[in-house]
């Protein structure tokens, strides 16, 4: 099997480019592009001091679920017109 190679440039802070994604998910959210050091102050009084805790944060991965359940609402109703 081929190695995948992904550019993840665009998503992170410019310390992080080039890193691998487990050093990028072990990084704080401020390596996100657009997160800053206050952002990880507020994230870590939610238990979420890493970009693999963000991700897995349980109402994330629900707000994430509702919005990819938006797009299949919206074209099957849509559908039904």
């Amino acid at each position: 099997m081929a190695a995948m190679s992904l550019n993840l440039d665009n998503l992170v802070d410019k310390s992080y480019r080039g890193k691998s994604i487990k050093e990028i998910l072990d990084a704080p959210p401020s390596a996100l592009l657009g997160l800053s050091p206050k952002h990880d102050e507020a994230l870590a009084a939610l238990k979420i001091k890493s970009i693999a805790d963000l991700g897995k944060w349980e109402h994330a991965v629900h707000a994430q679920a509702l919005v990819t359940l938006a797009y299949a609402e919206v074209d099957e109703v849509a559908a039904d017109a």
